[in-house]
């Protein structure tokens, strides 16, 4: 009897090499969403006139962003990486596009932040400083800016991921960008809930639970349309860390909307909320490298994707023959013309 096919790769080196990223990466992934959706949490109560979730979420975001750029200059091994990065702008590349997303962002929560804590430091809040007219301005601008790069630097990590030839970050590349941005919001949501008084967190409480619904219902399609690399987000350390981020998030979620307007309950739902966040971004890192270093999740869906193109010219070559339109063709017709004016005509 002829033995069941292994996968297997020439010499048995890997098809794809697993990035050479250690944990540094998923804590940036996570710090860098948590800053994102901690800049627009602070925008809104910037707002709204809502001073204790401003500063919260002012303060969050500067801490959440000092903590990413530390694990990203760690990965890279030295500052003067980062320092090179910034030297050329390439669009085509989401890393440098990213590291200018990251500069342009950290240049409007730094005098976000530092505005704040002045406010804090100088007597009567600054009010007596010469030009202190101007502050408020200089405020809404630096809420402003931090918002306007905050969704392009929630999603870029996942773009990032996906642009490489990792099998379960490449598949995966239609519903990653909505998984960390609804992870983001998430998160920063519960941050505010666990920093602040409830009196003004009911905007922090809804961006919490629309951020898990985001992410769950992202994630879930991710699962069911990923195909075989999607193997890997049920299996060892990554299928653990994804459970656990599922059970986190939607009890964090639930409870904040059950009770999120009792502190011990809100900061208890905006734990959960980030424990949950910070479980997928390694979970999906995780699962990332386990595809790298198994054959049969490159060779499958290669396989898969030939399969699929030939059976497509089959029944081009049918189709011409015969003269007789295929399903495809009728429904590329269809989708140009909705209301069915060719297929009339046809008729």
């Amino acid at each position: 009897m002829v033995p069941d096919a292994k996968f297997a790769s020439y010499y048995g080196r890997n098809i794809v090499k697993p990035a050479p990223w250690g944990h540094e990466i998923p804590t940036y992934l996570f710090l860098g969403g948590l800053a994102a959706g901690s800049a627009l949490v602070a925008a809104g109560g910037e707002m709204t006139g809502r001073r204790e979730l401003q500063r919260n979420g002012r303060l969050v975001a500067l801490g959440a962003l000092g903590g990413s750029t530390i694990a990203l200059v760690s990965d890279l091994g030295k500052p003067s990486r980062f320092y090179n990065m910034m030297r050329t702008v390439k669009l085509t590349s989401p890393m440098s596009v990213g590291s200018w997303i990251l500069a342009g962002f950290g240049a409007f929560t730094g005098v976000a932040a530092f505005s704040e804590v002045m406010k804090e430091v100088l007597p009567n809040e600054g009010r007596d400083l010469p030009m202190a007219w101007f502050w408020p301005y200089g405020d809404r601008l630096a809420s402003i800016g931090a918002g306007f790069f905050s969704a392009p630097l929630a999603a870029y990590t996942a773009v990032l991921l996906s642009d490489t030839a990792t099998p379960t970050w490449h598949a995966a590349y239609r519903e990653l960008p909505f998984v960390f941005v609804g992870s983001a919001l998430a998160a920063a949501g519960g941050a505010a809930m666990a920093t602040t008084g409830t009196a003004e967190t009911a905007p922090a409480r809804r961006m919490a639970i629309g951020g898990a619904l985001l992410e769950s219902a992202a994630m879930a399609l991710l699962e069911r349309q990923i195909g075989v690399p999607g193997e890997t987000l049920h299996e060892g350390r990554a299928g653990r860390l994804l459970t656990a981020a599922k059970a986190l998030t939607a009890g964090g979620a639930a409870l904040t909307l059950v009770a999120g307007r009792w502190r011990p309950a809100a900061a208890l739902a905006g734990a959960a909320l980030l424990a949950g966040s910070a479980a997928t971004r390694f979970g999906v890192f995780e699962a990332g490298i386990e595809s790298a270093k198994d054959p049969r999740y490159t060779v499958i869906p290669q396989k898969q994707r030939l399969a699929a193109r030939r059976a497509q010219a089959a029944l081009d070559a049918v189709s011409d023959a015969t003269g007789l339109p295929t399903a495809a063709a009728l429904a590329r017709e269809a989708h140009h013309d909705p209301h069915g004016s060719t297929m009339k005509g046809q008729a």
